[in-house]
């Protein structure tokens, strides 16, 4: 869910209470760094950081980032350099630790199962997030936003601690030589022998049968499972299949074929959970009637009391549901992905067209960038939320791929509590996503107010 929306303290409470409690891994080494530089309040990165198994990484991590009692309100975090297809060994180790911390802090305490959710469009980072991921016991991996096929061999070499190379799109390179690869050897990283690593599960994020049929079919590529995002599901959504319609809102129109019914995903053969709109007592049921194993939540958990979303916009979007008048739209410009991305109608907050105007245009984070084939031949790196003149004009970008871009970068860490402060006083603005089925925060918003993880919980399961 966004950017450390589901953060280790969610996923922790919803995993005690027996479910699977999944972290959010989008741009979990910016979260640390950050979290570093506002003193680790309570201790908990650094508590986590003293079980990393290699100590000296993790103590350059602390000595590059941590600062005692937190920067002085107005001071700039401190960047981290931006991924390319050859990480330097700093961002690596950052990644590394940071995804460690995150699921170790997720299952400390209790035997419960925690997973991480990952974007295949965010590649360049994967092999090293994972890798994080697995040396703090990860129960499952999820990932979507794209298609995962190459991540049950990637979880099984990194599982035995071997080279990996993770394939990666160009754009504007020819298919005969469109593909790059991100490389990692785990074995760099160790002077002693490594632990030995249970593989984690893999469930691949779907949004069609026909993707699950495909991946199940060959078994280099079967996950262990399905998560079946419909169009209602927050953050990015799947491309309506066919013609691009808009509707006179501007959103995309989704028809009979983008919907999943369960009984044709059981047919499949492999487990899945149903989501998008299935986030209800009703949901649940028809999940389980037609043959899930049951079904993902996000709405619900993000305005929830343990959720890592910054308590004033919690606190806003509640109050307009309550009120009845929250809007949720699917934009299909929003995210410089391409994806359609569903945002919340929230007074400022970059959603707003007024707000989006005055935030100066720049790309600093480059967590959503792609790489693409330079007319010499090289790669370069590109974003279309980056300065128009940028992207077109020094990088060969078309100027129709930045209309209506905005940084989710920089915004939904703004979200999570972390926005960046630039000079002048100027702070980045958030952006809250959320699915479109409000029927769960609106119940327990009512019945429960400042409800809890174990609220959702029992509501669901009522």
């Amino acid at each position: 869910m966004g950017v450390a929306v589901s953060d280790w303290r969610l996923a922790r409470a919803v995993s005690r209470l027996g479910q699977l409690g999944v972290v959010s891994g989008t741009a979990i080494d910016l979260v640390c760094a950050r979290r570093l530089q506002l003193g680790d309040p309570g201790g908990h990165v650094r508590r986590a950081l003293a079980r990393f198994p290699i100590p000296e990484m993790a103590r350059q991590v602390i000595r590059t980032f941590y600062i005692p009692g937190g920067k002085p309100p107005g001071i700039p975090f401190r960047p981290v350099p931006r991924y390319s297809l050859r990480p330097g060994r700093a961002l690596v180790a950052l990644t590394v630790v940071a995804n460690f911390a995150e699921v170790y802090l997720a299952k400390e305490g209790h035997d419960g199962r925690v997973g991480v959710n990952y974007l295949r469009k965010i590649e360049l980072p994967i092999p090293f997030a994972c890798y994080g991921a697995l040396l703090a016991g990860a129960d499952h991996i999820l990932m979507g936003a794209g298609n995962p096929a190459e991540l049950p061999a990637l979880l099984d070499r990194l599982a035995g601690h071997r080279p990996v190379a993770l394939p990666v799109r160009v754009q504007g390179a020819a298919s005969a030589d469109g593909d790059a690869f991100v490389e990692f050897d785990p074995a760099d990283l160790w002077q002693a022998p490594p632990p030995m690593l249970r593989r984690p599960r893999f469930e691949a994020i779907v949004a069609s049968v026909d993707l699950a049929a495909a991946l199940a079919a060959d078994p280099v590529t079967r996950p262990d499972g399905f998560v079946v995002e419909g169009p209602p599901a927050g953050g990015h959504n799947a491309p309506p299949r066919g013609p691009r319609r808009l509707d006179p809102a501007g959103q995309p129109i989704y028809g009979e074929r983008d919907v999943v019914v369960p009984e044709e995903m059981a047919a499949v053969g492999l487990p899945f959970w149903m989501a998008g709109g299935y986030g209800s007592p009703d949901g649940l049921a028809a999940a389980l009637a037609g043959g899930a194993t049951g079904i993902q939540v996000g709405t619900a958990f993000a305005f929830c009391a343990e959720s890592g979303m910054a308590p004033l916009l919690k606190k806003a979007v509640l109050a307009r549901v309550a009120r009845g008048d929250a809007r949720v739209r699917t934009d299909p410009r929003v995210s410089p992905t391409g994806f359609p991305f569903k945002v919340v109608d929230l007074e400022g907050t970059v959603a707003r067209e007024d707000v989006y105007a005055d935030r100066p245009r720049l790309c600093d984070l480059g967590v959503l960038r792609s790489p693409y084939r330079k007319p010499d031949g090289s790669i370069g790196y590109r974003c279309p939320a980056e300065p128009v003149e940028v992207y077109q004009q020094r990088r060969g970008g078309r100027v129709q791929n930045t209309e209506g871009r905005r940084c989710l970068c920089n915004a939904l860490l703004a979200t999570a509590g972390y926005a960046q402060e630039r000079p002048g006083g100027y702070a980045e603005p958030a952006i809250v996503t959320c699915g479109t089925d409000l029927t769960a925060i609106r119940h327990l918003a009512t019945t429960h107010p400042g409800y809890t993880a174990a609220d959702v919980l029992a509501y669901l399961l009522q």
